[in-house]
């Protein structure tokens, strides 16, 4: 047998020193809590004040604009639904508009449906001329 002759010698010279104290020193200190952790967050906090102001509130200010629009509709306007169809109001309740698209041709829509006046969209779009 061997009786330990040919083993290698023991190192234990890692044991004396700290594990990793070179990581330790590279590491930076711990920042101080309070103004440094609220420094982090303002521009998160700008990002939000920017959304807000350039899309959630004129989201919400056109919304309100269309509902009130909604709930002044009255027989006789020309409304366009939001699928395209002209017409003009020809009977309304508290959730139906009824539409007369043609002469003696009659539907019936959800007032949610009404996307806006024709008029309005006729003067935003002019119809093409042929040529």
């Amino acid at each position: 047998m061997n009786n330990g002759r040919n083993r290698l010698p023991l190192k234990t010279d890692y044991l004396e020193e700290p594990f990793m104290t070179g990581i330790a020193w590279a590491a930076d200190a711990a920042a101080p809590a309070g103004m440094a952790n609220l420094a982090q967050f303002v521009p998160l906090i700008l990002i939000f004040v920017v959304f807000y102001f350039l899309l959630i509130r004129p989201q919400q200010k056109k919304a309100k604009e269309h509902q009130s629009y909604l709930s002044n509709l009255k027989k006789g306007d020309k409304v366009i639904t939001g699928g395209g169809i002209y017409g003009q109001i020809f009977g309304i309740t508290d959730n139906v508009v009824t539409l007369e698209i043609a002469e003696n041709v009659r539907i019936k829509v959800s007032r949610s449906a009404i996307a806006g006046s024709a008029s309005e969209a006729e003067k935003q779009a002019p119809a093409k001329t042929g040529g």
